[in-house]
């Protein structure tokens, strides 16, 4: 025994050893972005399967099957690449971006936020539809292409106008820029995530932008004059304006909490899988 591990140690040199940090790294990284999604629990189940048939077929020593989980590495990556594929579109996006808050301080963010939180506030009370788009670090172009420009201040006044349900622009979404409104009236993608019955296009349209962008979206229902909020592909539901408050100044990096997503009440948090 303390042959074979004297051998191992005079194997590991300085390449071997920055080969296993970067695989490491990688994978804990990857860990990291799937934590608490259903992709987690997708891979863990995908690793128990495997795991289970690789010893079933050695003990059992079935050669036919041996031969297919050996030959079925290529086939399972893609279909990890096709299972995981938003999961992997946002870490390329996380990768391009180019750090919008340096541009944009504190108190700016901070005055967008009560505008927004206000407006919703007025929207929910009178049960008007809203679908508020606020534009993190991933550009927004093909959605804004889809409205009407408008390049205004934003206020409250504009956002209570624009959904008012005699405005032309209220069925659509609004872009929010930093202190503009860059565009309303826009049509987004529809997420195919199962949503429950009382959540309609809105809530489905919120998800699918969310699923695509690091875009945070604040959702109020017709129906129910309810707040919800999507982001990172899950979507938050029935919030108050101090739950809302917290999850916008948190996912602007304006406070550091353990709080998350993922630590929302399960019943009122759901998560995409496409």
């Amino acid at each position: 025994m303390q042959d074979a591990l004297s051998d191992v140690a005079a194997r590991i040199d300085a390449p071997a050893i920055i080969d296993i940090v970067i695989v490491s790294l990688a994978i804990y990284w990857l860990l990291l972005l799937i934590r608490g999604t259903t992709a987690m629990t997708v891979l863990r189940g995908v690793a128990v399967l495997l795991l289970s048939a690789f010893i079933v077929s050695r003990i059992l020593d079935l050669t036919m099957f041996n031969w297919i989980l050996r030959n079925s590495v290529t086939g399972l990556v893609i279909a990890v690449l096709i299972v995981f594929q938003p999961e992997m579109r946002r870490a390329l996006e996380r990768l391009g971006r180019t750090g919008l808050h340096s541009a944009f301080g504190r108190q700016e963010y901070q005055e967008l936020i009560e505008i927004v939180k206000k407006s919703t506030s007025k929207l929910a009370q009178s049960r008007t539809g809203a679908l508020i788009i606020l534009e993190r670090e991933t550009g927004l172009q093909d959605v804004i292409d889809t409205g009407i420009r408008m390049n205004s201040v934003l206020s409250e006044e504009v956002l209570t106008m624009i959904f008012d349900v005699h405005s032309p622009l209220h069925d659509g979404a609004v872009v929010l820029r930093r202190d503009r409104v860059i565009a309303a009236g826009c049509t987004l993608p529809l997420s195919e995530a199962p949503l429950p019955p009382d959540h309609g296009m809105r809530h489905r349209a919120g998800m699918g932008i969310a699923e695509l962008t690091d875009a945070v979206v604040v959702i109020v229902s017709e129906e129910r004059g309810s707040i919800s909020l999507a982001s990172n592909g899950r979507l938050i539901t029935d919030l108050d304006l101090k739950r809302l408050d917290r999850q916008l100044h948190r996912l602007f990096g304006l406070i550091i909490e353990d709080e998350t997503l993922n630590n929302q009440n399960p019943a009122n948090t759901m998560e995409s899988r496409t």
